[in-house]
């Protein structure tokens, strides 16, 4: 997957349940699997730098700080379906998140126009407090409002027509992002990861939401609680309360409803709870992959499997988020 090992009190989102630290064995072998893992990681930050070969990233000063970003617009694309912001996850740049999720060809697909900004020191101020953007008070939430104004005025994206995914800790900004600047963002599609527990999300409006998990996640916890990573310790939301949250929100009518499907490989069973015909017509999708891990289904990985589990190839989020974004683009 290619994150970076960073400064040591970056945030890299690296799961560590909490608990009585009484099997000093148990605690010393799992200390020492972190530092191997951050020595892998260092080792395969290796996915290109660029979502376009050759094309310098585009920059935004804000806050005092030179911001960075990679965009994608298709070739001869004069009226766009939308705005798509895609996040990547800690230890990660814009460039590597275009690589894994192969989120140009989605772009091209349903004629949106993708952005991948870089985060500080290759995270965000996702509200957990266990970053140095968030220690350092960096307003990540303006940035990325500034980030929409300015490629929505560019491009001509109409008001509505602006969507936002990204995975791990870029999931946390997703989220994050859409409960203070809902009159900015219209569907979110956050791909393993939730809130943290005390991170407040009061909407101005309904926002329609296509939430990944998969239940193996050794990194953010499927059903949330205490986790470390490299910036630190944070409590976060399960990925079950989550989509419950987001329904409260968004006044779904009745309890969703459950479709099942499976398909070939590793992590092949995909659980989809859906909720129609919530507030201004809004959606809430919670998609539950049995065995899946802390990975971008469909997508591409670098690190093995016994780091951050399974790859679903039975769920494709990219396609998935496409489909539900072009949905709201009408």
């Amino acid at each position: 997957m290619g994150w970076r090992s960073g400064p040591a009190r970056g945030d890299w989102a690296c799961s560590w349940r909490s608990g009585p630290l009484v099997q000093t064995g148990a605690v010393i072998a799992r200390i020492s699997a972190f530092v191997g893992v951050f020595l892998v990681l260092g080792a395969l930050s290796g996915v290109p730098a660029s979502a376009n070969p050759g094309v310098p990233p585009g920059a935004l000063a804000f806050g005092g700080l030179q911001r960075t970003f990679v965009l994608h617009v298709p070739a001869g694309l004069e009226h766009p379906a939308g705005l798509v912001i895609n996040l990547h996850g800690a230890g990660q740049t814009g460039g590597d998140q275009a690589a894994l999720t192969n989120y140009n060809a989605v772009a091209d697909q349903y004629g949106f126009v993708v952005a991948y900004p870089d985060g500080i020191d290759f995270s965000w101020a996702d509200g957990r407090g266990a970053s140095v953007p968030d220690w350092d008070g960096v307003d990540d939430v303006g940035f990325l409002a500034t980030l929409i104004e300015r490629l929505s005025n560019d491009h001509g994206i109409a008001p509505g027509r602006v969507f936002v995914t990204g995975m791990s800790a870029g999931a946390f900004m997703a989220n994050r992002l859409a409960c203070e600047r809902a009159d900015l963002v219209s569907a979110i599609a956050p791909v393993a990861g939730t809130l943290g527990v005390a991170t407040a999300c009061n909407p101005s409006r309904p926002v329609s939401v296509l939430l990944i998990y998969g239940t193996a996640d050794p990194v953010v916890p499927y059903d949330g609680g205490p986790m470390v990573g490299r910036g630190g310790p944070s409590d976060i939301v399960s990925a079950p309360a989550m989509a419950e949250r987001w329904r409260a929100l968004d006044r779904c009518p009745g309890p969703p409803v459950e479709t099942v499907s499976v398909g070939q490989g590793a992590a092949a069973k995909v659980h989809r709870f859906t909720a129609a015909g919530c507030a201004d017509a809004t959606e809430v999708e919670f998609v539950r992959i049995d065995g899946g891990g802390h990975t971008w289904p469909g997508g591409q990985f670098a690190l093995p499997a016994a780091m951050v589990g399974p790859t679903s190839h039975a769920f494709d989020a990219s396609q998935a988020s496409g489909r539900f974004f072009a949905s709201r683009a009408g």
